[in-house]
């Protein structure tokens, strides 16, 4: 019997991406959609502006929009998918925790909370044992996990993968798609024969949250990750998909095939939205690329090129879909690691 499930801020970006991947996911139910005061009461038809590269489900489009409140979701439904805005998610994701809801969320608020676990499944699936330690802090019959940011998600596996290196120091510089700041986050005058050299504390997110991703929980406490992490962050216009170059400084030698290998034979999971191989390798030296490699392993997967030594460590590039495997998709594949852990 699939889960039911529940999506807060069904109509915005991430919530119609979550809406497509979850409608036709056999593990998952779709039995509650919440949006702003404006929105409920309509049909889900009526009330989302859909921009999603695929129809409107015809099941969903007919389901009532209810208001972003514990009270208005059916108590049967036994996880929360957020896609809500941070300020928003603050202050609504713990009262859905407090009422005994499960709450996968891709909201940036509480990230880096000392009790909440961030969480990528195939990199750090063991932390979600901090949602014991966050129950008992918070006295919630519910939990709360987080995937990180869209960024943050494109290149922390590849270094999980050179972890056994000893990562030593780290510097990204992205080249995010405009999906990334949300339909009406980058205006077309702004972006279109434009790069943007800054997008407001996004660099922040990538240094904190990839040395939380690749702590260690000890049972109590989780200690991050003691490497040195610097990022630029640029919007560029492209719709979907964060390329990123990745210079990395290890303790042990590592040379550009020792790499490759370490990425190509990195595990994935036995979780449906878990690809497989997480991380595709490319030998062309101008691959990947957002328009061509986007969508490889139906959107989920990392794919890593252009290998090659310099005076700055070893130097690569990396790409994911950033509303796929850096948002709905992430959120999504929490909701099955939580299932596969009993969490539901």
């Amino acid at each position: 019997m699939a889960v039911r499930v529940g999506v807060l801020g069904a109509t915005g970006a991430v919530g119609q991406r979550l809406i497509q991947l979850l409608e036709p996911h056999p593990e998952f139910e779709i039995a509650a959609l919440t949006a702003s005061e404006s929105s409920a009461g309509h049909t889900y038809q009526e009330a989302a502006k859909w921009r999603v590269d695929s129809p409107i489900p015809d099941e969903i489009g007919e389901m009532t929009v209810t208001a972003t409140d514990p009270d208005d979701v059916p108590d049967d439904v036994d996880l929360i998918f957020s896609s809500l805005p941070s300020s928003v998610g603050a202050e609504v994701e713990p009262g859905f925790c407090e009422a005994g809801y499960i709450v996968s969320s891709n909201s940036s608020n509480s990230r880096m909370a000392a009790d909440v676990p961030l969480v990528i499944p195939e990199v750090n699936a063991d932390h979600l044992d901090l949602l014991e330690v966050q129950r008992d802090e918070r006295g919630w019959d519910g939990a709360l996990v987080k995937n990180p940011n869209c960024s943050t998600i494109t290149f922390v596996p590849t270094l999980a993968a050179l972890t056994e290196f000893g990562l030593e120091k780290v510097h990204v510089s992205t080249l995010q798609a405009v999906s990334g700041a949300g339909y009406d986050g980058v205006t077309s005058m702004e972006i279109i024969d434009n790069a943007i050299p800054y997008i407001g504390s996004e660099e922040d997110k990538l240094e904190t949250e990839s040395r939380k991703l690749l702590g260690e929980f000890d049972g109590a406490e989780l200690n991050q990750n003691s490497m040195a992490v610097s990022a630029s962050c640029n919007r560029i216009p492209t719709i979907d998909g964060h390329l990123e170059n990745v210079w990395v400084e290890t303790e042990d030698d590592l040379t550009p095939e020792a790499a490759a290998e370490a990425m190509e034979s990195y595990p994935s999971l036995d979780l449906r939205s878990s690809p497989d191989p997480l991380i595709h390798v490319f030998d062309e030296p101008d691959r990947p690329q957002p328009r061509m490699d986007r969508t490889l392993g139906n959107g989920m997967a990392i794919a890593a090129g252009g290998l090659q030594e310099t005076p700055f460590g070893l130097q690569y590039n990396c790409l994911a879909h950033n509303t796929i495997r850096g948002a709905a998709g992430a959120s999504v594949l929490n909701g099955e690691l939580l299932l596969e852990n009993g969490y539901l």
